[in-house]
């Protein structure tokens, strides 16, 4: 893999290992804790509460562009690796690869169906049958076959 990161990515990713050490939590809290004793020496003025307020604003604004970025990074590489384990097994659906691409209309669809692959798994006492959509589409075509030769048979007579 090239690993030729731009600038912003090398930031991104560095800021995010950095802020999420104790090294990082240690130092918020002494500045919040330094921020606190200073109250006195300011007699609790409004600048001096301005100061942590608009100080924790500002990291917390451009934190959340940061959590996001490794979010979004973190989960497009799950999803690759469960597609990789999806492709690799030979009785799974590769049509459920990339179906985070789908209307949530659709993924509602598909939970019903898998939540109904669920109750039939239940309901075999063979652990190790497969159930995927794909099995299903099959099942239905060929009910839908023999429905059709039925009905031509039935014109026969």
């Amino acid at each position: 893999m090239n690993n030729n990161k731009n600038l912003f990515d090398q930031f991104a990713d560095w800021a995010t290992a950095f802020t999420g050490s104790a090294g990082a939590f240690i130092g918020a809290s002494l500045l919040v804790l330094i921020w606190a004793f200073t109250g006195p020496i300011f007699k609790f003025s409004e600048t001096w509460q301005m100061v942590i307020n608009t100080g924790t604003t500002i990291v917390t604004f451009l934190m959340v562009f940061l959590i996001q970025k490794a979010q979004n990074k973190d989960s497009k590489a799950i999803q690759i690796k469960l597609n990789e384990l999806i492709a690799a097994h030979e009785k799974a659906s590769n049509r459920i690869v990339d179906i985070e691409d789908l209307t949530e209309k659709e993924l509602d669809k598909l939970h019903k169906y898998y939540e109904k692959l669920s109750e039939l798994a239940e309901q075999d006492n063979n652990i190790h049958l497969s159930h995927s959509i794909d099995a299903a589409e099959d099942n239905h075509e060929h009910k839908l076959r023999n429905e059709k030769i039925h009905k031509e048979i039935d014109n026969e007579m």
